[in-house]
């Protein structure tokens, strides 16, 4: 019995793939890739300028003592 509900819900998952799911146009792909990389690189400049000025603070401060 079991068996024969996991094959039915591949059909049914494949079906619902095939024919129901709206899928992104190549072009659309191509504008939300850009956006994620350039979110990807400004979030990793900032992470990466905060480490630099984070760093210098504390080897400042670790100078005083």
């Amino acid at each position: 019995m079991a068996k024969f509900k996991i094959i039915e819900y591949a059909k049914e998952s494949y079906d619902e793939l095939l024919h129901k799911v709206s899928w992104p146009t190549w072009s659309e792909l191509q504008s939300s890739a850009i956006v994620v990389s350039v979110a990807s690189l400004v979030i990793a400049l900032v992470v990466y300028l905060m480490d630099i000025s984070f760093s210098s603070l504390l080897r400042g401060f670790y100078t005083w003592f």
